[in-house]
């Protein structure tokens, strides 16, 4: 290890506003980034693990301050400097790759143009030397056709190659220091996996020192040469990640590496079971473009999906991105109508009803969707949020009410919660209000759209607990769609794995994951970041 840190934290402290849940998001912190070594920081949602790389980069919240500490980047203090010193020091000093990449690119600028802004941005290069360095630099990070990546909008990528403009972006001035702020929660496992060794390897090459901020331990065991677990804006434990993975001291580490779900799959849970729904040769296509000069392209997104799924049942639905999983979803509550193939609900074809029929219909298939945050209206209280549902098929008012209350007291949240407004939850308590919402028409099928997936380990832990007992006590059916293979393992019946719209295989979780046939299933099971550690906890 090089014996002078390139970038230190010194007791840092950062107030929170008046009337937050504490008064500091991060409280007397300190480690030191080291060139050619990656710390990865680790911990639960409010921590403090973003908002330390916030004060790093002089991007702190309103209302938000360093009250105490330094930050010392060489000989410089960060906390000293004036806005006008910092503009030098982001980009330039210490890039950022930021937790969702459509949040952090403008889709009104083709991605050539947003790289060739850092250059401008800094008085670097001309036009035609900053196009070209964009394409060089799109190149460095992998993407297939580069010249094509240049050309397009961000909404026309991959969630994977959208990640590696915004790597390419952080990278483009060649910064000593690498912040990567949970660069790999949403992506499936494949992509995942080659961010992972994308970052790696340029940090390798280019001697950085990285900051790797995240809540997966799979990831930890993969990149870390040393670990910082965080909890309520303290430092709790630190060390080398061999010994904090295989012998964490600290009980709330313990508690993190316990809730991390393994590939073990449940026991043989075949079964008969009476069908609720059969889903016969399903096809749903898209098609994209067209007009002057320029071709129709079609997307085949399911291709000829047959598949019952039992009273009951929790069937899960796995693949990368892309792969039809979210469109078949879509197909099995109606959010979407599929060209062909019927969804048979105890016989009545969902995919031919229309008007009252469908409507009535609707109410026995409920959906969780992957983003709860998105997916409520931010003026409209949660318990009134719950109720719509029922009064739009004519339930009193008033009783839907009481009903939204009784669901927020089943899902843990308590009745109470009824008068807030959706931002003044936590991701993991509104991923509960959806599942109260996707309960309140008392649906006999839910389909969970990646409803963990952006979850710390103990939330989705206590996400997953939860689901399991409304699903005993209900007697619910779940399709769980899902990019990881470690949740799919641990809750679902059957697995289907899904590959450009088509099912690959199917089998329960011991056949999928213990005795995968398909070379792709095998694929996806490989590319699990951390399987060596998980080998050694078995």
């Amino acid at each position: 290890m090089a014996a002078t840190p390139v970038l230190s934290i010194s007791d840092l402290r950062i107030t929170l506003p008046e009337g937050a849940d504490r008064p500091y998001a991060v409280d007397r912190v300190s480690f030191d980034l080291f060139p050619g070594r990656i710390l990865c920081v680790v911990g639960e949602s409010g921590s403090g693990k973003s908002m330390s790389a916030n004060a790093m980069m002089g991007l702190l919240p309103e209302g938000v301050r360093a009250a105490s500490g330094r930050i010392t980047l060489g000989e410089t203090d960060l906390l000293k400097l004036p806005e006008e010193a910092m503009y030098q020091v982001r980009g330039r000093r210490i890039g950022m790759i930021f937790q969702e990449p459509m949040s952090a690119l403008n889709p009104l600028m083709r991605v050539s143009a947003q790289i060739e802004e850092v250059f401008e941005a800094h008085g670097l290069l001309g036009p035609a030397a900053r196009r070209a360095r964009a394409l060089e630099l799109l190149t460095e990070v992998g993407l297939p056709d580069p010249e094509r990546a240049a050309r397009s909008y961000p909404f026309q990528l991959s969630g994977g190659q959208r990640q590696r403009v915004v790597i390419a972006m952080a990278l483009a001035l060649e910064p000593e220091v690498l912040i990567a702020d949970e660069p790999t929660t949403a992506l499936d496992v494949t992509t995942q996996a080659q961010i992972l060794e994308l970052i790696q390897t340029l940090q390798r090459d280019r001697d950085m020192a990285v900051m790797f901020i995240t809540h997966d331990f799979g990831v930890v065991a993969e990149i870390a040469d040393h670990v910082a677990v965080m909890q309520l804006g303290r430092v709790v434990e630190e060390g080398d990640a061999e010994s904090v993975l295989t012998r964490p001291q600290h009980p709330y580490t313990q508690k993190l590496i316990a809730a991390i779900p393994t590939l073990s799959a449940r026991g043989d849970t075949a079964q008969a079971r009476a069908p609720l729904m059969t889903v016969e040769a399903l096809c749903k296509t898209y098609t994209l473009g067209g007009g002057l000069f320029r071709k129709v392209k079609r997307v085949e997104a399911v291709k000829d999906i047959s598949v019952t799924i039992g009273r009951g049942e929790t069937l899960g639905i796995v693949g990368e991105s892309g792969s039809g999983k979210s469109s078949l979803g879509r197909c099995l509550v109606r959010l979407q109508d599929p060209e062909s193939g019927r969804i048979l609900l105890e016989g009545e074809d969902m995919a031919a009803l229309e008007g009252k029929a469908l409507r009535a219909a609707r109410r026995r298939v409920q959906m969780i969707f992957q983003d709860p945050y998105a997916s409520l209206n931010p003026r409209i209280r949660v318990g009134r949020a719950i109720a719509d549902g029922p009064i739009a098929y004519g339930t009193d008012p008033r009783q839907a009410l009481e009903r939204a209350a009784e669901l927020l007291e089943i899902v843990g949240l308590g009745a109470g919660a009824a008068n807030r407004f959706p931002h003044e939850f936590s991701g993991g308590q509104r991923q509960r209000i959806g599942i109260a919402r996707a309960l309140a028409l008392e649906p006999e099928l839910i389909v969970a759209d990646e409803a963990v997936s952006a979850l710390d380990v103990s939330i989705q832990a206590q996400v997953l607990d939860l689901l399991a007992e409304l699903k005993q006590s209900l007697g619910l059916t779940l399709v769980f769609i899902t990019h990881d293979l470690r949740v799919a393992a641990q809750i679902c019946d059957r697995v289907m794995v899904m590959q450009k719209g088509r099912c690959v295989e199917i089998g329960t979780g011991a056949e999928i994951f213990e005795t995968p046939k398909d070379p792709y299933t095998r694929s996806l099971i490989e590319a699990i970041p951390g399987r060596a550690y998980e080998a050694g906890r078995a």
